[in-house]
């Protein structure tokens, strides 16, 4: 049976069952050194966030890092994890607390808008002597994923898949693809490293599939930088690995699916709320005109229509000429009476 850490120590959203492919052709004895290699590898991202813990009348947490806000959300599974944080918070009256996490990112098609980053709660610490609390320092993660380029992301990034095994297949074949694809979902972490031993993986697609090589797999601690929202290299838990253990990932199939089935229910207009928009700008009535028909219509139009004064006798006043001025002067003018 899968345990509770399994379920939820990765992000990843289902399709087709998907596994990490192993070539048909290859020498036993390098495989079984790969997997070896592998032994006890899992995909996985955790660590320590300390901040202030609050909570809306609706139930939705925030967590506030260097006045910075983050959704704080938890899974069902984890239902009593958030009670616990909550009950502590009351009783202690102290907001900030040291938070065990994993971190989710949300990236988006627009590469100009910056990616989302939340955290899902998995516990809070209180001083133990081991675990991930005791093993870790304030803001420092355990990362382990592929190294690689993303489309949607500028920077390298830690891919996070969810890990294999046999009960997880189960599910994912009897699930509808969107389960799948949400179950499935890969988390995407941004982080800097500078001088990495090995380069990130980036999709060529001028190069056929033999050449173009595939990511490695790190395992990192990483620091993370809330005034920036990623995370940075801090030292190596183990070398890379040129194989990846087994995970699951979404296929194209499902994926496909899973838009072509949002679009078709995606509203085409907007349902109106019945209200008036004030911001609606008042349409004016469009006049048609006829076109004329009969023979004193269309001549009637084609006659023009006065524009300048001259044209518009009733409506103007004729100026009266110089000429008629001065005769009318002459006319007025009194006789030399003097002797």
């Amino acid at each position: 049976m899968m345990t509770e850490t399994e379920l939820e120590q990765t992000t990843a959203t289902p399709e087709t069952p998907e596994t990490t492919e192993t070539p048909e052709t290859t020498d036993a004895p390098e495989q079984n050194k790969r997997e070896s290699e592998n032994e006890g590898s899992i995909f996985q991202a955790i660590g320590i966030v300390l901040g202030e813990v609050s909570v809306s009348d609706e139930g939705r947490a925030m967590l506030t890092i260097a006045g910075k806000d983050y959704p704080l959300f938890y899974t069902s599974r984890l239902r009593r994890a958030f009670n616990a944080l909550k009950l502590e918070i009351k009783n202690t009256g102290e907001p900030t607390q040291r938070l065990i996490v994993y971190p989710r990112v949300t990236h988006f098609p627009q590469r100009n808008k910056p990616h989302q980053l939340s955290f899902q709660l998995v516990g809070f610490s209180k001083g133990e002597p081991d675990g991930v609390a005791a093993q870790l320092q304030d803001f420092e993660f355990q990362i382990r994923g592929l190294w690689q380029f993303i489309p949607v992301c500028r920077g390298p990034v830690v891919s996070i898949f969810r890990n294999f095994n046999d009960d997880r297949l189960d599910y994912i074949k009897k699930a509808e693809p969107a389960q799948k694809v949400r179950f499935m979902k890969a988390s995407h972490l941004p982080m800097m490293w500078k001088d990495s031993p090995v380069k990130p993986f980036r999709f060529n697609p001028t190069l056929t599939k033999e050449e173009q090589g595939h990511p490695a797999f790190i395992q990192v601690k990483a620091k993370f930088l809330p005034d920036r929202s990623l995370f940075e290299f801090d030292a190596l838990l183990a070398p890379p690995l040129e194989k990846a253990p087994k995970f699951l990932k979404a296929s194209k199939a499902d994926k496909t699916a899973v838009q072509q089935e949002k679009r078709q229910n995606k509203p085409k207009h907007k349902p109106s709320t019945g209200r008036p928009n004030p911001e609606a700008k008042e349409q004016k009535p469009t006049i048609k005109r006829q076109k004329p028909t009969t023979p004193e219509q269309k001549l009637e139009a084609k006659e023009p229509k006065p524009t300048t004064p001259e044209q518009k006798p009733e409506t103007t006043k004729q100026k009266p000429s110089t000429v008629r001025k001065r005769v009318k002067a002459k006319e007025q003018k009194p006789e030399d009476k003097t002797l």
